[in-house]
């Protein structure tokens, strides 16, 4: 372990312990580098670290501050990691997907609320919409996925989802570029979850959310490049 990653814990700690709570303003950078034993540069170097973590923020003329921690703030970053990932981490992604958004499909069908329901009936007559455009039907898949596990009340696992998705996202927008079938079969299984979501049928909700993640992971394991990764390349952009 480097000098600055044990500076970093030396300030995790003090937000673990509660020394440091949510929002808490830090000591001046060098009574805090003197409390911890740390030299001011190592001190600068933690505190970067973990600004660029999302743990803390500086507030230009004010000071260094603990940020919400909140799960959508602390694990943003997920997705953006998600986004360099290549080859065979790509299906890992999509099992990751299957393993977790059908049960958050399910759970949502014991938790949504009739708000929550017209909104997720909402992107899936604006997926019957646009059928006929890939990118924007795909667009509205998202959007209709993004609903359901919000209606868990589980931001933790909303965020989660949301990160591992957006890869997957472009292997969606190419299946529907290449299989000529896929929108119609798309929507189809969306209006199956959100008559198990209707319905209050958890296990239904399960199913139906499970069939339709695994025939896009299936494709996905069919059209796979040799260097493993989805057609038109890493970045998934079918132009």
């Amino acid at each position: 372990m480097s000098l600055t990653d044990k500076a970093i814990d030396r300030i995790r700690d003090l937000i673990q312990s509660g020394e440091l709570r949510p929002g808490a303003k830090l000591p001046p950078e060098q009574q805090l580098a003197t409390e911890l034993g740390l030299s001011r540069n190592l001190m600068r170097e933690a505190v970067k670290a973990l600004v660029v973590a999302r743990v803390l923020e500086i507030r230009r003329g004010d000071g260094t501050y603990v940020t919400s921690l909140e799960p959508e703030l602390l694990l943003s970053s997920i997705g953006s990691a998600v986004e360099l990932l290549r080859g065979d981490t790509l299906l890992e992604l999509t099992e990751i997907r299957r393993l977790f958004e059908p049960v958050a499909t399910g759970l949502a069908a014991t938790r949504i609320s009739p708000a929550g329901l017209a909104e997720v009936e909402r992107h899936l007559e604006a997926m019957r919409a646009t059928r006929d455009d890939v990118e924007l039907l795909t667009e509205h898949d998202a959007a209709f996925h993004r609903a359901v596990v919000a209606a868990t009340g589980n931001a933790t696992l909303a965020t989660v989802l949301e990160g591992i998705s957006g890869r997957t996202l472009h292997a969606r927008v190419w299946r529907g570029l290449v299989d000529e079938d896929a929108a119609g079969r798309t929507v189809a299984e969306h209006e199956t979850i959100l008559r198990a979501l209707a319905a209050g049928d958890a296990a239904l909700a399960e199913a139906a959310a499970l069939l339709h993640v695994s025939t896009t992971e299936q494709w996905l394991r069919e059209h796979l490049e040799p260097d493993g990764d989805v057609p038109g390349g890493a970045a998934g952009d079918p132009h």
